[in-house]
């Protein structure tokens, strides 16, 4: 799998990773099922696993496929801060730790950019001590796009967590050029948009151009448009499918710049 450098550190991170939104929220007797998705992640060397306090079990899940396989050595585990205040914001960093069976993580994130100023002042302190290797910011829509702008240009952060997708271009026009300018790594959420898209493409077949460029899934085609860009570090479509996980991964590997191209001329031509 290709891979991308952090800009802060030039630290290699695989392009492919797992979002944990809605996949990972889910009985703890269902955790066989996430090992067989954490599993070909590792397995074919991918590391990030992002969560969030918000995305109700997914964050004690992870923790317990960590446990479980005893890989943490292998996972860049990535998750967020969304709450307001000083004690409530270092409780429940305290708790995601807990949750994740860590004594650090390796990026914590301000979640949907809330109370963002003062939680980096935390975070700041936080890195200092070891607790998170990184820090960043996070949102899912295009709409936050001015504020986010904002925070890019005025606080050193070494992440930012964006939408982008072939069907929703928005941080291509000033996002992610800010973000490479700046240098912080950009991590893509929502890979397929609001997935409307996907699943009407998939009623459909794959054009030629896809095959021809290694795709044999319509996810992989549109995951490689995202990591096509020069601007993003890694990508994290979400899912608790052991096979949908497996079939992602084959998607970092390529000609990814040319391969975006001739996805784009497609699609305009489409």
């Amino acid at each position: 799998m290709e891979q991308r450098a952090i800009p802060s550190t030039g630290e290699s991170l695989p392009v492919i990773g797992c979002g944990t939104y809605r996949g990972f929220d889910v009985p703890e007797e269902r955790i066989e099922l996430l090992i067989d998705v954490v599993t070909p992640l590792l397995d074919h060397g991918g590391t990030m696993i992002d969560s969030s306090p918000m995305y109700g079990e997914a964050e004690a899940n992870v923790g317990r496929v960590m446990a479980a396989t005893g890989r943490r050595h292998d996972a860049f585990l990535a998750t967020k801060v969304w709450t307001r205040g000083r004690a409530t914001r270092i409780a429940q960093m305290e708790r995601s730790l807990n949750l994740l069976q860590t004594d650090h993580v390796d990026l914590m994130q301000v979640h949907n950019l809330i109370d963002a100023r003062h939680h980096l002042d935390t975070l700041a302190g936080w890195k200092a001590d070891g607790r998170t290797r990184y820090v960043g910011v996070s949102h899912y829509h295009s709409g936050a796009y001015e504020e986010l702008e904002e925070v890019l240009q005025h606080y050193p952060l070494d992440f930012v967590q964006i939408n982008y997708s072939i069907e929703d271009p928005a941080a291509e026009r000033r996002i992610l050029p800010l973000a490479r300018d700046k240098g912080i790594a950009v991590i893509v959420n929502m890979p397929f948009g609001g997935g409307r898209y996907l699943a009407t493409a998939q009623r459909e077949p794959l054009p030629d151009m896809a095959i021809e460029i290694g795709c044999d899934s319509w996810s992989q085609l549109f995951l490689k448009y995202v990591i096509g860009h020069d601007a993003v570090t890694c990508v994290i479509p979400g899912t608790g499918n052991a096979a949908h996980m497996a079939q992602n991964m084959a998607a970092g590997s390529g000609a990814l710049a040319q391969d975006r191209e001739r996805i784009i001329a497609w699609w305009h031509d489409r």
